[in-house]
């Protein structure tokens, strides 16, 4: 089965012609049977063909990456040019901008989302502990009002003060909810646990958050790595901040069609971190020259108290038109990208959140169970950018922790 992975489509053909050669002269003539058999194997080869080399990541994984650099911006072509999958940079997305501010001594953070059309957003929580303003707003069951800005950050429960800066500023620019006795900017957010990392009396506070703000309304900013809400995130920490790695903001997009999505994530693992069943990041052993796995302490060591400062928080941008309903459908199954990528993942240790926001620059109708699956597969590249881009030298990271 293996061997059709990295065929070409002539190859295949033969590969198949030969397949049913052998399987004719085998029952003594060709049959109608060994005719559909004929077809089933050249469908099937190329089924393994486009699973294996559909999707390719956003930026090239072999270059060398610079925190706080713009990698999203660079699109593998793909080998496979009959492929329906089409990497994109996250800026080519329509109705979304970002923009970033942090403290690099403190190590801590914040990343706005900001719509210049106010988007109709939903969420599902599947972490234990979430830090998060207004995420109930995106209920199908409440009074859904669309988003004005979605902001990420660090500062645990504490850097949720940073949406105050970020409303102040939204309502000084025009954007918001209006009531009829004043503008009311919708603003939901999501908080990492990087108290830590760096100096954890230093939190992202009002005045980090207008700053962002301002960033995201004046200039797309959509940077990877060590930057934003991702500069003090790390990964792998059943066995506490030494043996644990640094983590930090990734993006990826894709295209099927004229359907877009775009994942923007920060990860902040309790858990181990693999790429395409490769671990790149995670729990290491005691001198920090191999790994040790995550899933496996916690199992060795069921009754021990962990870190439970962990939370991994994405969000799904698309053009499709959905309604609250089948975003939140849309972020349940993009979440399962991010269950391929981080193990362990949704424990009570964690805070995980997938938000997915229907941008309102785009008009596409889509299959809500074919946005959620590319949803998934761009969540994967997205969790490995964060990781690439935001690797330090052990000497950088332990003097942090």
């Amino acid at each position: 089965m293996g061997r059709f992975v990295n065929m070409g489509n002539d190859q295949l053909k033969s590969e198949a012609r030969s397949v049913n050669c052998t399987a004719a002269r085998r029952f003594g003539k060709t049959t109608s049977a060994t005719m559909l058999f004929n077809r089933n194997i050249a469908a099937f080869a190329a089924i393994l063909l486009f699973g294996a080399s559909s999707f390719t990541a956003c930026s090239n994984d072999g270059d060398k990456k610079v925190s706080g650099a713009d990698t999203t911006n660079r699109v593998d072509k793909y080998k496979d040019m009959d492929s329906l999958v089409e990497s994109m940079p996250f800026t080519e997305l329509r109705g979304v901008s970002v923009g970033n501010a942090q403290d690099n001594e403190a190590k801590t953070g914040v990343t706005v989302f900001f719509f210049p059309k106010a988007s109709m957003a939903s969420a599902v929580v599947l972490g234990g502990g979430p830090a998060s303003r207004e995420v109930p707003l995106l209920d199908p069951q409440r009074n859904t009002q669309p988003l004005n800005a979605l902001v990420f950050s660090g500062g645990s429960a504490y850097g949720l003060a940073a949406s105050d800066g970020v409303a102040n500023c939204l309502e000084e620019h025009g954007n918001g909810y209006d009531t009829g006795f004043g503008l009311v900017p919708i603003v939901c957010q999501s908080c990492i646990f990087d108290l830590s990392y760096g100096k954890g009396t230093v939190r992202p506070d009002r005045e980090m958050g207008y700053k962002a703000c301002q960033r995201a309304i004046a200039l797309n900013s959509p940077l990877s790595g060590n930057v934003g809400a991702g500069t003090g995130a790390t990964v792998g920490k059943p066995g506490g901040m030494a043996s644990a790695q640094k983590s930090g903001i990734g993006y990826a997009a894709a295209r099927l069609g004229r359907l877009e999505v775009g994942v923007a994530v920060v990860v902040n693992a309790l858990g181990d971190v693999f790429q395409e069943g490769v671990k790149i990041a995670g729990m290491t052993t005691a001198d920090r020259k191999g790994f040790m796995g995550a899933e496996q302490a916690l199992l060795m060591n069921q009754y021990s108290d962990l870190i439970v400062g962990n939370t991994t928080v994405a969000a799904v941008f698309t053009n499709a038109r959905l309604d609250v309903a089948d975003l939140q459908k849309v972020a349940n199954i993009a979440s399962t990208g991010m269950a391929r990528s981080i193990r362990p993942v949704f424990t009570m240790a964690d805070g995980d959140t997938v938000y997915a926001i229907s941008l309102s620059d785009g008009d596409i109708l889509s299959d809500v169970n074919t946005i959620g699956v590319l949803a998934s597969l761009v969540m994967e590249k997205a969790i490995a950018d964060a990781i690439l881009s935001s690797k330090i030298p052990d000497e950088e990271y332990l003097a942090n922790i």
